[in-house]
């Protein structure tokens, strides 16, 4: 495994801000190759715009975002867009796109301005669409589909960029439970299955534990703490990150961190953890 300073993606000392108020203050971060990281915190914390400046979509106003060992900011964009592939929060597609006219969008930072598709670009679609169960929904028109089938295109867009690396803003927002579990099971096979390194920002604290290998909780527009789950999802982090008292408990099932905020009636009572 790559250590901190050959890792695929990485920064140093990044500053990000907006209308010249500080948002991410010199953050080093390092995203494990081949594992799926959570970036979490509280509302307004930098996460989203953290992912955002990995993938170059903001340029930091100090420090340096590395891809492959190389400033992001000196790569050309078809190169960029090889490497890493960005969901963003609420993508919006033009109306009567099919699920396959939209997967085969990820394949234009492989192709000339003019060019055909290739039969290796029709085979990335067709990867793309069996890894994500859509198939058999290729030629319906997203706005026929559940929320979570919508967000699996989108997904699949992203596989059919082929790249090593995801980046993931909030991939379960406005899901149902059921939806949300059918699209993090998919990263999670396709992390599992044929090595991406995923990056998402995550809301939810007992999604961020089960399906995460590395957590990285922000705040204040600082790293607060990286680590494995188990490591970080402690009762003193979460008070420190969120402002809320709960406790942590092992998973029934699978051990993980389980964690059970605490109401004001619950506090007097509930035995204290550090």
């Amino acid at each position: 495994m790559r250590d901190a300073h050959t890792a695929r993606l990485r920064s140093e000392r990044i500053s990000v801000g907006y209308s010249g108020a500080p948002v991410l203050k010199a953050i080093d971060i390092a995203i494990r190759d081949g594992s799926i990281t959570a970036l979490i915190g509280a509302n307004g914390s930098g996460k989203s715009t953290l992912l955002r400046t990995l993938a170059r979509i903001i340029q930091p106003s100090a420090g340096t975002v590395y891809l492959d060992g190389k400033s992001i900011a000196t790569l050309p964009t078809k190169t960029v867009a090889q490497a890493l592939a960005l969901l963003p929060q609420n993508p919006v597609s033009p109306e009567g796109l099919t699920v396959r006219q939209l997967c085969r969008f990820g394949r234009h930072p492989h192709k000339g301005v003019l060019s055909r598709p290739s039969r290796h670009d029709e085979e990335m679609v067709e990867d793309a669409l069996t890894a994500t169960g859509l198939l058999d929904l290729c030629d319906r028109e997203l706005d026929q589909l559940s929320g979570g089938q919508r967000q699996r295109a989108w997904i699949a867009m992203a596989l059919a960029q082929e790249t090593p690396l995801l980046l993931l803003d909030e991939p379960t927002t406005y899901l149902d439970i059921a939806h949300q579990l059918e699209v993090l099971d998919l990263l999670k096979r396709l992390n599992t299955d044929q090595g991406r390194t995923i990056v998402m920002v995550v809301h939810d604290l007992n999604q961020a534990a089960q399906y995460a290998d590395q957590v990285v909780a922000i705040a204040g527009g600082h790293i607060y703490a990286t680590g494995t789950p188990a490591e970080l999802l402690t009762p003193a982090l979460i008070q420190a990150v969120f402002g809320v008292e709960a406790m942590v408990i092992p998973h029934p099932v699978d051990g993980t961190p389980l964690c059970v905020p605490l109401r004001g009636a619950d506090r007097q009572t509930a035995p204290r953890q550090n």
